[in-house]
């Protein structure tokens, strides 16, 4: 195949993790694969040097003539590779890529990665995936309940396809961990690190051995240091930043922590739950993290926004060292599951099989 994968930029998060997988995956099988940047030139996952990348323009900010000038040149790509299988991620470049492509009788797909509830204008998101969808546009969501939330006409055109599990992760870990509890994920109102902090505060006077590692940057980090000030815990809390060691960091930890308020599938818990980590999970929209965690027995999942069961479970954890070894056995075997060959193989017959393109 001829595949081109269309994103913002492969900038650290998990839609371009998932893209990063697929293409190295394909590449090695012989594929002519192609990164397509709209919004950027970063690249921050390694790639095979094989993968093409091309970068056609920068983060609008809103501008309307960068927009344009985007969606012009999408669609003078897509037309010029009207024999490529394209596979875009992430709503807006979506939108962007549906709109580039009318017409032109591609092969696309389109790949949503987060909550649908969370888009906005929700409107117009939908009235251009229903044009994709009456054209050769088909879709691809994280989980059912993210199909769900879309028209009998789209979901009709759609696959369901978790996210694959990199084969090339550190080995599990099993043996004495470290009092330390860790997460990861940008420094954004999603993630809701703040309610992890509120939630280490009232964990910490019945284990104050145990110290708090947050991986990530973005735009809240002043913000969370000062909370942490405020709750006298900054000696006991450390903001890491970005770190591309981040999993060998983490493998010896006591427990990986989710406290986000919606997500699609966090990588970064998947990846956590790999490595033997016992983990926990706000049980967030879109149904992503149940479908990773068994609530109790390799995980636990708390309601959004519920310090205080949040600060229970990590109580739990803490406190009970064999339920911690039970956990930590039963987390390593969504290896299994989210396996990288079976879900990229999944990935490949749904966008082998598209109909639209024009030899």
């Amino acid at each position: 195949m001829k595949i081109v994968f269309v994103v913002s930029a492969i900038n650290g998060g998990g839609a371009e993790r998932v893209i990063t997988t697929l293409a190295n995956r394909y590449t090695l099988q012989g594929d002519d694969v192609t990164i397509l940047m709209v919004a950027g030139e970063a690249v921050l996952y390694e790639l095979d040097e094989r993968i093409k990348i091309v970068s056609i323009g920068q983060p609008s900010k809103g501008n309307p003539l960068i927009q344009c000038n985007r969606l012009f040149s999408m669609r003078k790509y897509f037309r010029a590779h009207r024999d490529s299988r394209i596979v875009a991620f992430s709503t807006r470049i979506n939108m962007f890529s549906i709109v580039a492509s009318l017409g032109l009788h591609i092969s696309l797909t389109v790949s949503e990665r987060n909550d649908p509830h969370r888009f906005r204008p929700v409107w117009l998101r939908n009235m251009v995936y229903e044009l994709g969808a009456s054209g050769n546009t088909y879709f691809v969501f994280q989980t059912a309940d993210a199909m769900r939330c879309f028209s009998e006409k789209i979901q009709r055109k759609s696959a369901v396809i978790p996210n694959p599990l990199r084969e090339n992760l550190p080995e599990s870990f099993m043996g004495m961990r470290e009092k330390k509890i860790v997460a990861i994920g940008r420094l954004e109102p999603q993630k809701n690190h703040k309610l992890l902090i509120e939630a280490f505060a009232e964990f910490h006077p019945k284990f104050p051995e145990y110290t708090l590692h947050i991986f990530g940057q973005g735009s809240l980090a002043q913000e969370l240091k000062t909370y942490a000030q405020t709750l006298k815990l900054n000696e006991m809390i450390f903001l890491e930043g970005f770190c591309d060691t981040v999993l060998e960091r983490i493998r010896t930890c006591a427990m990986y922590v989710l406290s986000s308020d919606y997500e699609g599938i966090s990588n970064s818990l998947m990846e956590a739950m790999a490595l033997g980590l016992p983990s926990i999970s706000t049980d967030c929209p879109i149904g992503g993290s149940a479908l990773c965690i068994q609530d109790g027995i390799n995980g636990f999942l708390v309601p959004v926004g519920d310090a205080k069961a949040l600060a229970k479970a990590m109580e739990k954890i803490a406190g009970d060292i064999q339920l911690s070894e039970k956990m930590s056995c039963e987390a390593v075997k969504i290896r299994e599951t989210f396996g990288e060959t079976k879900i990229t193989e999944r990935w490949r017959e749904f966008i082998e099989n598209r109909n639209g393109i024009r030899k």
